[in-house]
């Protein structure tokens, strides 16, 4: 029986560039290198027929910059812009929330969050300098960084066309990008694909998926990078001093530093002695839960000491109000609203409250913990002769019991209001038997 003869297949042809997309001209694409950025470069021109500028933010990630421009250039870009945006990032990002103090869900130092709206910040002003029409970005159709980017864009020029490759393409795994890559000559480097996705910058390092899909499961060990094991940390504590001026850091043990080797050297602390690590099923933006491990050495060190400062520098009721503030950011910051103008309004609160926050604060590391031990400052509101009650001058204790009668009036009003109605047959005589001790 004869077979019938295999034709050979038909090579891929580009798709056609669609009548229902706008007609772009120019995008300035968010590009870190990898795979999936490095495929979007001829997928805009094959899809779009643009040109692709590409921009790299260092934002302190650690990874090999040199020869992303030849990259870049290589799988079609015509332009790259390499920004170095460390400083921008820690003074106009993470000090304004560390001085906020906000934390999303009680955990997460929002590393990734306020990364996202200044690159986006940069794609809008470099689109300016050369007057393309759209922006893109990497970013999955499931997560939050698509918000991050877009509410930027849309707050900074909302003119530009946003183009999201996750959210149109039909490239829905690492081997179909690799063949898209192999087809359209893309570089790419032949590295073992990671379990985990992860985002690095020079405040933390998260990672997801992989084991972590499973919330029972512990992550292992080999997955973190910054830290080491807090079992395996030095068996001897180490202090360290952190002096601030208006609610921010300036000096390390006494000595002087610059934003980023501040943070450096914080991380290098932290990282030493296992500091750092949280594991948080987090709510996304979009609706579902996830899963995120994240390494924060310096940045956990930093929020101790500034929360300690605040216990000496503020009276009780901006501390407090400060709290609920401090919940309100965070949403903000992790919802990619950064460029609103209740962030704004909220950073103008905080700065008031940071007039005094200048003063020292003493912690001790060790095996993962961050242990607070000494604060002080010349603006502080405790007084040890106040706090011992020694000084009637300052507060006569026999005042107290006014107070309490003031404070407690409607309690009393209430109680005296229900034995009336006991009276009247509007309630039942309380039973005090059951509190009688045997």
């Amino acid at each position: 029986m004869s077979k019938e003869k295999k034709q050979p297949a038909e090579k891929p042809q580009p798709p056609a560039i669609s009548q229902s997309r706008p007609q772009v001209k120019k995008v300035v694409l968010a590009y870190s290198g990898g795979l999936d950025t490095s495929i979007i470069v001829p997928w805009l021109k094959n899809n779009y027929g643009c040109e692709v500028i590409c921009m790299c933010a260092n934002l302190g990630q650690d990874e090999e910059m040199e020869g992303l421009e030849e990259k870049a250039l290589a799988s079609g870009a015509s332009k790259f812009y390499l920004e170095d945006l460390r400083e921008e990032f820690i003074t106009h990002f993470i000090f304004p929330t560390i001085r906020a103090g906000a934390v999303y869900e009680r955990k997460y130092l929002l590393g990734t969050s306020f990364a996202r709206p200044l690159i986006a910040r940069r794609q809008v002003e470099i689109a300016e300098i050369e007057g393309a029409d759209a922006v893109a970005h990497g970013a999955t159709g499931k997560g939050n960084d698509q918000v991050r980017f877009e509410l930027t864009y849309q707050a900074l020029n909302p003119k530009l066309h946003v183009i999201a490759p996750w959210r149109e393409w039909n490239i829905r795994s690492r081997e179909d990008a690799l063949a898209y890559a192999v087809e359209y000559n893309v570089p790419v480097t032949a590295t073992e694909k990671s379990i985990y996705s992860r985002d690095r910058n020079i405040w933390h390092l998260s990672h997801e998926g992989g084991i972590l899909e499973d919330p029972w499961r512990e992550p292992e060990r080999a997955m973190y990078q910054l830290t080491v094991d807090p079992q395996d940390a030095p068996d001897e504590p180490e202090y360290v001093e952190i002096d601030f001026v208006e609610g921010i850091p300036k000096k390390i043990n006494g000595v002087a530093k610059g934003p980023i080797s501040l943070l450096t050297e914080l991380n290098r602390l932290g990282s030493k002695h296992g500091i750092g690590r949280v594991d948080l099923v987090e709510n996304r933006l979009v609706g579902m839960k996830s899963r995120g491990v994240y390494e924060t050495p310096g940045g956990t060190i930093l929020l101790e000491a500034h929360q300690a400062l605040e216990q000496i520098c503020l009276d009780r009721e901006t501390l407090h109000y400060k709290e609920l503030i401090a919940h309100r950011y965070a949403e903000l910051v992790y919802n990619g609203q950064w460029y609103t103008p209740l962030r704004e309004a909220l950073d103008a609160f905080v700065d008031v409250t940071q007039r005094n926050m200048t003063g020292t604060v003493r912690l001790k590391l060790y095996k993962g913990n961050v242990i607070l031990v000494g604060r002080k400052s010349p603006y502080s509101l405790y007084r040890e002769d106040y706090a011992t009650f020694g000084e009637e001058d300052v507060y006569n204790q026999h005042d107290a019991e006014g107070f309490i009668k003031l404070f407690g009036l409607p309690l009393k009003v209430e109680a005296l209001l229900k034995l009336e109605g006991v009276r009247r047959g509007l309630y039942e005589e309380p039973d005090y038997s059951k509190f009688k001790r045997d």
